[in-house]
């Protein structure tokens, strides 16, 4: 039997909200595997989808520049959000955007080659963290329109690229996007692997209600169909005018989205948070 630790059990806790029994038994039941045991939470609990664990994983900012109709977008990272406001942190981060859209490099490991990869090291050394270009993005050079939005705080990013329309409407659907974080331009391009699992989801949701099974049929589906209308671009409702559908701002500019991309500081990235108390308390017993 896979041994579950308490650190385990602490941070499935944190992301669903529910008791710590029910998460050691969750992650009892998936082997440790704790994506598989929120899935597992989900379906016994109905609890919508799991919280953010902690702080963010990374810190830093990102970058953005509009070149030609061509975006470029960067993410800096560093460890503290202190660091993130120095200014020869921000002066580094403004050189690496600079650099990037040029046009030279199309990927991180040739951007970082040469000048930059220099600074970035003597950066390291002045603030005393750990700094690192973490990824870069070039979109697509045969749209008709690109539009940009950086957030004020430089946390938040996106890109979207157009056929057709103009470039108000690229930037008012960049700012969309970074507002609402869809996982793709329309419901049909949502990966179908995603789409059953959520089905699945909801089925064991719906399961206990008691209903008839043509009841629970019709539930599911009009869940899914809901889902899909939530994570998918064009059936969104649009964030500077919720009575108009993204579909139909596209529709009424003749235009089409190709691409997007959105980019948020430290996305992705686990950290492990230190409870020194802890720490201490186990040296001092094995004194």
């Amino acid at each position: 039997m896979t041994e579950i630790s308490a650190s385990l059990v602490k941070e499935l806790r944190e992301r669903t909200g529910m008791g710590m029994m029910d998460c050691k038994q969750a992650l009892l039941e998936t082997n440790g595997d704790i994506t598989q045991a929120i899935e597992e939470l989900r379906k016994s609990s109905g609890i919508k989808a799991s919280k953010k664990a902690g702080r963010s994983a990374a810190d830093g900012i990102l970058q953005i520049q509009l070149v030609n109709s061509i975006g470029f977008m960067v993410e800096i990272n560093c460890e503290t959000d202190f660091v993130a406001k120095d200014g020869s942190f921000v002066e580094f981060s403004e050189e690496v955007i600079k650099t990037f859209s040029s046009g030279e490099y199309l990927e991180l490991d040739q951007l970082m080659e040469g000048d930059l990869s220099d600074k970035r090291e003597k950066l390291v050394q002045k603030l005393g963290e750990n700094i690192v270009v973490r990824r870069v993005f070039i979109s697509d050079d045969s749209a008709d329109h690109t539009g940009i939005y950086l957030h004020s705080n430089k946390k938040i990013a996106c890109i979207v690229c157009l056929k057709g329309g103009n470039e108000e409407v690229a930037k008012d659907i960049a700012m969309h996007i970074a507002a609402t974080d869809p996982l793709a331009i329309t419901p049909q391009d949502i990966p179908e692997e995603t789409v059953k699992k959520e089905q699945e989801i909801f089925e064991a949701q719906s399961a206990d209600s008691g209903k008839p099974e043509e009841i629970i049929v019709k539930m599911v589906e009009g869940k899914v169909k809901k889902f899909l209308s939530e994570v998918s671009l064009t059936e969104q409702d649009f964030v500077k005018d919720p009575g108009l559908k993204i579909k139909s701002l596209l529709d009424k500019n003749q235009a089409e989205v190709i691409q997007f991309k959105r980019f948020e500081v430290g996305e992705g990235i686990e950290i492990e948070e230190t409870d020194f108390a802890a720490e201490v308390m186990s040296q001092i017993e094995k004194t």
